[in-house]
Formats: C-alpha cells, sequence, structure tokens
C-alpha cells in the first residue's frame, strides 16, 4: 500500500491518528472504536512517508496476541522490521543482549511461578501457609514490585492508600514475607518475571552505554493499553525514552481492570498534563457492535453516582441488531441449561461456536456451563486453561508439519498437504462423536487445518510459509482460533470479541463480587462489566439466578449495575405489558425457556386450527404467563389476555408447560 492508501482507509479520527507522526500523541479509544487498526496504519504509514525506519520503531502490547495480531497487520500493509513486544519480552530480549558485557555469563534462570519460593519464604518466617494463603500472597508481592514498593516501605505505601493485607496476615508479616521471597531468590540464582523489568531500567539508569544503545535503536515508541500501565513499566519507559517525547500512547480509562496487578489509569489520564505538547484524539467510532450493544455500554458507565472519568460516549457504525436479551432464572442449573439451550439454537442458526462466549466473573462458575453445554452436545474450550502450543497433539503435529515441508510437492496445494499430514496425527474431516479428551484433539488439529486454509487463502502460502508462521505464533503463544464456545472470566476476556457474548451470574455479591468493598473496587467492577458488555458484536444476553440450587430461596437479586437498563417496571407499562396478578406492574424477567415452549405450543395450534397464531394468544400473554408462571387456574386466569373461553380451551395445557421443569 501506498501512503495515501494507507490514509485512505481509515476514518477521520483514525486518520488523524496516522498523520500525528511526531509524539507525544495521547489516543483516547473506546471498545470496538479500531486501535489497533489506528497504530498499525500510524506506524505503516510513518515507514512509508520516510519519517520512521521500521527497526527504530518499538510497539508495547500487553498481550502476546496482541504482539501477534500487531505483527500480522504490519505485515498485511508490507511492513517488516518494526518491533512488536510485550513489556516483558521486549525487556527479556534486551536484558539477555546487555547482560553479558555488563554483569557477565548467562542471566539467571526466570522463576515461572512464585508459589515454592514464597512457600520456602514462609517457612522459614514459620508462618502457617496454605494453598490458598500461597497464591494471596504471591498475588501481593507481585504488586509490591510493580507499584515499585520495598519490604522496607510496605507497611507505611499499604497504609497510605488503605490496601489490606492478603490472607489474614498483618502488614508487618507481609513486608517480612517479602523481603524473606528476595531472600529466597538470591540463594536460588532466579529471578522472577518483574526483576527482567527492574533490572533492565536499573542497567538503563546506570549504565550511560546500554541507555545510549539502546535509544539510538530505538527512536519512536507506541504503548497500547496503556490505562493498565504499571509504576515498574512506566519507569522503564521513561528510561527507554531518555527524556524524549516520541511516544504514542493509546488507552481508554473505562476499561481499566487490573487495578489488582498494580495497574493504573494514572498515567493516561494526565498524559496531556504532563506533556502539555500532546495532541490527543479521541476514537469514539464503534465499528464491534451493534447500537443495542453499545446503547446499553453507554447507558452503564452514564448512570448517576459513577466515580471516574468521564466515559467515551461510542457511537454504533453497525446496522441494528438483535435486542439485548435478559433474563432471570430460577438457579445456577438452570441459567447454565438455558444459556446452553440458546447456543445450540444459535450454532443451528448459522453462528460458529468458535464466535460464541460465556463470560462470568470467577472461574469457579465454568463448571455448571461446561456440564451443560455437554449435556447439549456442544464442544467448548476454557480461555486460561492449558496454552495451545503446549498441548501435546500441536507439538506432534509441528514436528509432522516440518518434516513434511522439507519433501512436499510444490504443486499440490497448501491446505491438501496439511490434511494429509495430519491424517497420520488422528485427524479426520469430521469432529469424533465422543466428547472430552478426543473432541479437545481433534479441535486443536482442525484449528491448524483452519490457519493453513486461511494464509493460503490470503497469501498462497506454501507449508514453510506456514511452519514459519507456526513458530512465530507459537514464540509468541498467539494460537490459531479452535472451534468451540469459549468459557472465560470477564479479566480473561479483555481484547477479545465475539458475534454472541452470554454474561451469566449478573448478581450481587458476583457482580460486583462480594470482595469488592471500597468505592473503588466497585467502580472497577462496573468497568469489568464494561469490558464484558463491549466483547458482544451483534447478540448479548445477560442473566442470572434468583437461586443457588433448584428448590432454593430465591434470595438473589440482580446487580445494581443494570438497574435502570433491566426491563423494568415503568418500561413494561410503557409497552403496555400486563400486570402481575397481584396488580403489581411486571418486570420484564420472565423464563425464556418456557416462553420458547409457549411459542413452540402457540404455532402448534395455529398449525392445526389453520388461523394466524396471534388468534391464539398475543406475544405480550404469553410473556406475561412465562413471567408469572402460575401454578393454578386461579393465578392462570388473573393473567391479562386469559379470558373464560381461552382459560376452558388452553388452560390445563398452559399450566403443563409452566410446571415443566420445575
Amino acid at each position: 500500500m501506498s501512503a495515501d492508501e494507507i490514509l485512505d482507509a481509515l476514518d477521520p479520527d483514525q486518520r488523524a491518528v496516522a498523520l500525528a507522526l511526531n509524539g507525544p500523541v495521547c489516543v483516547l479509544a473506546g471498545a470496538g472504536t479500531g486501535k489497533t487498526r489506528a497504530i498499525t496504519h500510524r506506524i505503516a504509514y510513518g515507514v512509508r512517508s520516510g519519517v520512521y525506519r521500521p527497526t527504530t520503531v518499538l510497539a508495547v502490547t500487553y498481550t502476546a496476541r496482541a504482539a501477534g495480531e500487531m505483527r500480522t497487520r504490519l505485515r498485511e500493509l508490507g511492513v517488516v522490521g518494526v518491533q512488536a513486544r510485550t513489556f516483558h519480552a521486549a525487556a527479556l530480549r534486551q536484558l539477555g543482549f546487555f547482560w553479558p558485557k555488563v554483569v557477565g555469563g548467562a542471566p539467571p534462570r526466570i522463576l515461572e511461578h512464585k508459589a515454592p519460593v514464597i512457600a520456602d519464604a514462609a517457612n522459614r518466617l514459620g508462618l502457617s501457609v496454605d494453598r490458598v494463603a500461597i497464591r494471596d500472597l504471591s498475588t501481593e508481592v507481585e504488586w509490591s514490585k510493580v507499584s515499585l514498593v520495598t519490604a522496607d516501605d510496605y507497611v507505611r505505601a499499604t497504609a497510605a492508600i488503605d490496601r489490606p493485607a492478603p490472607a489474614g496476615y498483618d502488614r508487618q508479616t507481609v513486608a517480612r514475607l517479602i523481603a524473606g521471597y528476595e531472600d529466597a531468590k538470591t540463594e536460588r540464582n532466579v529471578i522472577d518475571f518483574e526483576d527482567v523489568l527492574l533490572m533492565l531500567a536499573d542497567m538503563l539508569n546506570t549504565r550511560r552505554d546500554v541507555a545510549e544503545a539502546v535509544r539510538t535503536q530505538y527512536r519512536h515508541f507506541v504503548v497500547d493499553e496503556y490505562q493498565d500501565v504499571s509504576p515498574l513499566q512506566q519507569f522503564l519507559l521513561d528510561q527507554w525514552l531518555g527524556g524524549r517525547e516520541e511516544l504514542c500512547v493509546v488507552g481508554d480509562p473505562s476499561q481499566t481492570i487490573y487495578s489488582f496487578t498494580g495497574a493504573s489509569p494514572h498515567h493516561l489520564l494526565t498524559f496531556a498534563k504532563a506533556h502539555p505538547s500532546a495532541q490527543v484524539v479521541r476514537l469514539v467510532r464503534d465499528y464491534r457492535s451493534t447500537p443495542q450493544v453499545v446503547q446499553i455500554a453507554n447507558r452503564l458507565l452514564a448512570q448517576p453516582g459513577r466515580r471516574g472519568a468521564q466515559a467515551l460516549q461510542l457511537v454504533a457504525q453497525r446496522p441494528a441488531g438483535p435486542p439485548v436479551g435478559f433474563t432471570a432464572y430460577d438457579d445456577d442449573d438452570a441459567e447454565a441449561a438455558g444459556i446452553a439451550a440458546r447456543i445450540a439454537r444459535l450454532i443451528a442458526a448459522g453462528t460458529k461456536a468458535s464466535e460464541i462466549a460465556i463470560l462470568y466473573r470467577t472461574n469457579a462458575q465454568s463448571e455448571g456451563f461446561e456440564q451443560a453445554l455437554t449435556e447439549a452436545g456442544v464442544g467448548f474450550l476454557i480461555r486460561g486453561g492449558e496454552r495451545f502450543f503446549a498441548r501435546r497433539e500441536v507439538r506432534e503435529a509441528l514436528v509432522l508439519l516440518r518434516g513434511a515441508g522439507r519433501s512436499a510437492d510444490a504443486d499440490t496445494p497448501m491446505p491438501e498437504v496439511v490434511r494429509d499430514v495430519l491424517l497420520s496425527n488422528g485427524w479426520s474431516d469430521r469432529p469424533p462423536a465422543a466428547r472430552g479428551a478426543a473432541r479437545e484433539r481433534w479441535e486443536s488439529m482442525q484449528a491448524l487445518v483452519g490457519l493453513a486454509d486461511d494464509l493460503f487463502t490470503r497469501t498462497q502460502a506454501s507449508l514453510k510459509d506456514l511452519v514459519v508462521e507456526l513458530d512465530e505464533r507459537a514464540s509468541a503463544q498467539h494460537a490459531p482460533t479452535v472451534e468451540g464456545v469459549t468459557l472465560a472470566s470477564l479479566h480473561a476476556a479483555k481484547g477479545l470479541e465475539w458475534d454472541a457474548v452470554f454474561l451469566a451470574g449478573m448478581s450481587e455479591g458476583l457482580m460486583p463480587i462480594s470482595l469488592a468493598e471500597t468505592d473503588d473496587a466497585v467502580a472497577e467492577e462496573r468497568r469489568l462489566l464494561y469490558v464484558g458488555i463491549t466483547r458482544a458484536r451483534e447478540h448479548l444476553e445477560l442473566s442470572y439466578a434468583r437461586s443457588r440450587n433448584p428448590g432454593g430461596r430465591a434470595s438473589r437479586r440482580r446487580t445494581h449495575f443494570l438497574d435502570g437498563l433491566w426491563p423494568d417496571d415503568a418500561a413494561r407499562r410503557r409497552t403496555g405489558m400486563p400486570a402481575h396478578p397481584r396488580g403489581a406492574a411486571l418486570s420484564g424477567e420472565y423464563d425464556v425457556e418456557l416462553l420458547e415452549r409457549l411459542k413452540g405450543w402457540r404455532a402448534e395450534v395455529a398449525t392445526e386450527t389453520d388461523k394466524p397464531a396471534y388468534t391464539v394468544l398475543v406475544d405480550r400473554t404469553l410473556e406475561a404467563i412465562a413471567e408469572v408462571r402460575p401454578a393454578s387456574m386461579a393465578e392462570l386466569a388473573q393473567v391479562k389476555g386469559i379470558g373464560p373461553a381461552k382459560l376452558d380451551k388452553y388452560g390445563p395445557t398452559l399450566l403443563a408447560l409452566c410446571t415443566r421443569g420445575r
């Protein structure tokens, strides 16, 4: 693409980002507004126009997947040589290069998990710890390091912000544990991931020759997801810059959801003040979601009493889609079964399973959905489980593909070769009937087949090209799409999107979670819900269960975040919905599964009598029945639209439909 063609592919706001080639630049980008498109086209335009040399640009993202996507987009724009990495990957690369010169020898081994060393430090202090305590203490150690809080300063720093000590320990004990953890690491000659950033930043700060070498190499910096930068990451970024202002930051304060790890929107919100000459560009055109989804997202952040900065008001660019669904279920089992049934219908109607997600607040919620999807015959994958490229079948497939790449027939289309190779590894052109491990193995290899098809369609790639692509993705943990419904926590869903999203467990205690005891914590929970809502392109359904167990007391209430968004009494009156038997307006929290049964019955009656469906019962009456769920003829008679004739003719059948599954 020429420089002009790169600009022509952008909307006016994105174009403003691309034209802002010299920093400082602050891009406030709402969800779905094409921020990755804007910053990759900015880099590409800078290269095409001669302002940048590709090798002098360092683009920093927060996930390996995002870095991989950025490299792919730049390559499609004809730009190679730009470094697009996570903070840790970029720092590790530089630390590994300079360590032999500055310290000598190879860098220490990196500790993949803190838990064993935390347990060792706790035992030395005579602390009684279990698995949960070790996890919480590990998180606190990580927070202290990314927040640049030392053991000596821990008590004062946490008291100043009223941060409670984890796992029921007092602050002084945690401070001693942090010091003990550092001693234990030194004895083992290992460093953790935070040390990588700390050591490189210190090296740049104290060694002029190292700083000059890095600053000569990298002259232009881009930082994505800047609302989640930690003090440690900002310190390293300052060392990379060395007082220069060739920096473009991109972020959205409304998507700050990792403050528990030390992330803070402070640097994004104060960027213009810290850099008075900064250009500030706002991206608000939402290309991801339908107007119905965008409206819910905007209204969530615009509710009275919301803390924090003024949110970006998104402007939907897509055509209108289906209405957002709101469902109250009797219990958790009913919620899981109802969502699984709805997903099965979506798949039957043509939506790919990989374009559907169930999102929840805690990982413990996934079990019920796993069981319900299994019973419904729907494949799924749990995000946050075993990494794709670490799976045995994937590693075996890569070995076979590399071998085939050395002797593949150049005249045979690459996707055909891939299929032939994977047949020997247990793949078939049809998924196995069995669930569990056999299906997961097939889905892994099917993802490789899908990637081969996509790469060949786009670039006529060879098998060697595919192997190179897979090696690059493996190093970046940029997995191809696996065909299955995604189960993920709201935190794990950040940065992803699907055609259909089910937000489950929208009740007080789960959203916001009961552990959110401060105003700031509750505000972050609201932002977390906002992130979940904005993952949906077209279909969005929110639900909660009134009770945990079947037959249990309906003591749960829906999250107050949805007050005014959930179809309320006033809204039902405006649309003419019938009254509750006791005279109160309907809430709109009808049983979707029951409503589907009622509509199916009505269609059958209409067919048998050769009359329009509305002559049997109108939609408003069916919705009222689905909400009231009458258990007797007397209760059914009080539903608006059920007169004596209808009661006599359809009453027993309607009651049977209502009581089924109770």
